[in-house]
């Protein structure tokens, strides 16, 4: 595509990893909004990073975690930082449909 200014682009998908041609693309969009999540509730609970350590997980993956690192941690790991921040997760299964993702996340407030 082009765009106004004459600028070639390609339009990308809502999945940057399958862009990118990754292996386990779905997987690893999954981490990431799950750790983005969990990022965003350790932000807005203000805890410092040896907090964080003594509710989840080791100062260094602390660190992981802070930077944005998902892709270090498994998704049950992540599932678990949630538990720990005495967040909900439900789990809801259907029939996929052609051209929507195999794996979607929905926060809810």
């Amino acid at each position: 595509m082009i765009d106004n200014q004459g600028i070639e682009f390609e339009q990308g998908s809502t999945n940057v990893f399958a862009d990118l041609g990754l292996e386990e693309a779905e997987e690893l969009y999954t981490r990431a909004q799950i750790g983005f999540h969990v990022y965003q509730i350790l932000k807005e609970k203000q805890l410092k990073q040896r907090e964080i350590a003594s509710l989840c997980i080791s100062q260094p993956d602390v660190s992981h975690l802070m930077n944005g690192h998902f892709s270090r941690f498994t998704t049950d790991k992540l599932l678990d930082f949630l538990k720990r921040l005495n967040m909900k997760v439900t789990i809801q299964i259907s029939p996929h449909q052609n051209g929507e993702p195999y794996q979607k996340i929905a926060f809810s407030g």
